[in-house]
């Protein structure tokens, strides 16, 4: 996702947004972290060592998420309640998660998380099952930045894709180390590069209590208490100067807590003590600045919106258009790319209905690099078959190496490049703009430029598409609601800014590149020479990219 400067801190986290979008914290969430612990052959000695070096009050809740026979009763409650102090429940009857407990999956079910309750749920396929990918997804949705995953012992690679949407929404991760009888779980988890500890279970319970203990943990409520804002002014200013990026108007709670998490890595309880080791060691700039930029994706996220952009979107962009004149599709926070394959996967499939042979033209941007190169490799690994269909999978992707690769006809369709939304120029002439889950990060200062710059970048009837949590708030003037349940929105005639008012700021040189701001750069702007070159590559871009 992209980021944004970071003179001074807001006034209050709860602000209200221009952009309406959810609450920084909902009101169910436990507040006191939640650990999803996942594992199939071999689990049971792992979680055995584990509850055994767990004290019984450690003021957090644990769910135990085994591959379990289907068809025979479970002893695990009752022989694991021989290793902790702490109450041992199999979930029955829905129970309300409390600190201090252990809760254990039963025979032929997979649980979520709900509002602070475990909810069961009939086995999935039974050539497909992931109940752990489907506990620790829930999980992260649910408990956000308190979420914790543990893989244990266990084959195949069920459990990743979960881990990545915990480690995505600001939650911590583990799997464990070479002890595990099967390394097949913990190994693919470990190699999606979405692990933060890799340790013996033992070592694992150590590091939970410790976390438990941290002020990463805290309630929303309380933070503003618990902070000091020089400190955290002096954090903004190193990651500007070690990394080219200003951060201001990123929400508080949300960069806060990106913060916290690396204080957990480095064993840290302050923020003024950070910032020392900030200074003393450069590459915990890098690692921070890479936690600030994880994004949450997968591919066909929220289903029912891509079928509403099949029938209510694609077969209007497409009607009367020659196949010489591509639907020109913009997706911002692109991450590691799933969302814009998805959309030119859905496209294509719109077009075929149709009998229509207009091609797609999908730029996709982000401000992580890493998450750029990622994208444009377009290999996933086999647990996207949760997320895409079979018949999708047979005909836009191919087995490379036990991975899926994208097909070579989406990934000729799709541009990825690095871009700054508020600093770089925009494309233009874009007939659907995807934004979702970006403005939700973002101060009102900032979603008052953003907005009109989207609203720019489009033709006239275009759409924006924004993700579940969002609207467009008060910019009722640039946009009309086409599909509210699925925040589908439409282009107004004028209202926008002037053309070419997205020239890009610059600032102090780091590493050889001027200074990158995602958003709002307080710095000079270049010269007139930097800035007609600049305007004559964004109007080439927009004309032949």
């Amino acid at each position: 996702m992209d980021t944004e400067q970071y003179d001074r801190l807001p006034e209050s986290p709860t602000k209200v947004s221009d952009v309406e979008a959810e609450p920084d914290e909902p009101s169910n969430l436990a507040l006191f972290p939640v650990v999803g612990i996942g594992a199939s052959a071999g689990g049971l000695e792992a979680f055995t060592q584990l509850l055994k070096a767990l004290p019984a009050d450690t003021g957090m809740a644990f769910v135990l998420v085994q591959h379990l026979a289907p068809s025979h009763p479970s002893a695990l409650a009752e022989i694991l309640s021989r290793a902790t102090k702490m109450p041992v429940l199999e979930v029955r009857d829905e129970p309300t998660v409390e600190p201090n407990h252990v809760y254990v999956i039963p025979p032929d079910r997979s649980i979520i998380i709900v509002g602070g309750v475990l909810q069961l749920l009939p086995r999935e396929g039974r050539c497909a099952h992931h109940p752990i990918d489907q506990f620790f997804r829930a999980l992260a949705t649910e408990q956000r930045h308190r979420a914790i995953g543990v893989v244990l012992s266990g084959t195949a690679t069920d459990g990743t894709i979960g881990l990545e949407d915990i480690k995505a929404e600001g939650g911590i991760t583990f799997a464990q180390d070479a002890t595990a009888q099967q390394e097949g779980m913990p190994h693919s988890a470990i190699a999606s590069g979405c692990v933060d500890f890799v340790l013996p279970p033992d070592g694992i319970a150590r590091e939970i209590v410790r976390i438990g203990q941290h002020p990463y943990v805290v309630p929303e409520a309380e933070v503003e208490e618990t902070i000091k804002k020089p400190d955290l002014d002096q954090i903004v200013q190193l990651l500007r100067h070690g990394t080219g990026v200003d951060f201001t108007g990123y929400k508080f709670n949300t960069l806060y807590r990106r913060i916290t998490r690396r204080m957990v890595f480095r064993k840290l309880d302050s923020l003024t003590e950070y910032v020392q080791c900030l200074r003393q060691t450069p590459a915990e700039i890098e690692a921070l600045y890479s936690d600030i930029l994880i994004g949450v994706t997968s591919f066909f996220r929220d289903q029912e919106s891509f079928e509403a952009l099949k029938t209510q979107v694609f077969p209007r962009l497409i009607q009367d258009r020659s196949k010489h004149d591509p639907v020109r599709v913009w997706t911002l926070g692109c991450s590691t790319g799933q969302e814009a394959y998805s959309l030119a996967i859905a496209f294509t499939e719109a077009a075929e209905a149709a009998g229509s042979q207009v091609p797609i033209q999908l730029f996709a941007s982000d401000l992580n690099a890493a998450g750029i190169e990622k994208a444009r490799a377009g290999v996933y690994p086999k647990d996207i078959d949760q997320d895409v269909s079979a018949e999708r999978l047979k005909r836009f992707f191919t087995m490379v190496d036990g991975s899926y690769r994208i097909a070579k006809s989406i990934r000729d369709a799709c541009v990825f490049s690095r871009h700054n939304v508020l600093a770089d120029p925009p494309f233009s002439r874009v007939d659907l703009i995807s934004c979702r889950n970006l403005l939700i990060y973002l101060e009102p200062v900032l979603q008052k430029k953003i907005m009109p710059m989207l609203h720019y970048a489009l033709k006239p009837a275009g759409c924006l598409w924004l993700g579940g949590s969002e609207t467009i708030g008060t910019y009722r003037d640039l946009f009309d609601a086409q599909d509210v349940k699925h925040k589908i929105y439409v282009k107004k005639p004028g209202s926008g800014p002037a053309q070419g008012n997205f020239s890009m700021q610059s600032g102090p040189r780091q590493h050889g590149a001027a200074l990158r701001s995602p958003f709002l750069s307080g710095a000079a702007r270049p010269s007139d020479g930097a800035d007609l070159h600049r305007e004559a590559d964004r109007v080439l871009s927009a004309k032949f990219a």
